[in-house]
């Protein structure tokens, strides 16, 4: 909902060769849809391989906005820290959306 409710801090790390406030607002949607997804015992499986993608796509905006972190001043010492942490965190979230793809039942 933060796309929708606070969309700046998004348009500000989206990658300069994409459009940020639509990218912005297509990733919230992608977000509430896959969460949706998620719930609905039929479209598991579907929805964990668009997590998969959903991830995989919006890792540029998280190395932008960590790079853009450690260049600038105006950051605390915590939030650079927490910037880059969640890079590799990326890692087992695109494992758990892989197995919900693989492993949730048909339907």
């Amino acid at each position: 909902m933060t796309h929708f409710l606070r969309p700046e801090h998004y348009d500000r790390i989206v990658p300069d060769t994409l459009p940020p406030r639509t990218t912005t607002l297509v990733s919230g949607l992608a977000e509430l849809g896959i969460a949706v997804g998620l719930l609905v015992p039929a479209t598991r499986r579907r929805a964990g391989g668009a997590a998969v993608a959903l991830f995989l796509a919006v890792f540029p905006a998280n190395v932008k906005m960590a790079s853009d972190m450690l260049d600038g001043t105006r950051a605390s010492r915590a939030a650079r820290l927490v910037a880059v942490l969640r890079l590799p965190l990326q890692a087992p979230l695109v494992a758990w959306s892989l197995r919900v793809a693989r492993h949730a039942p048909r339907r």
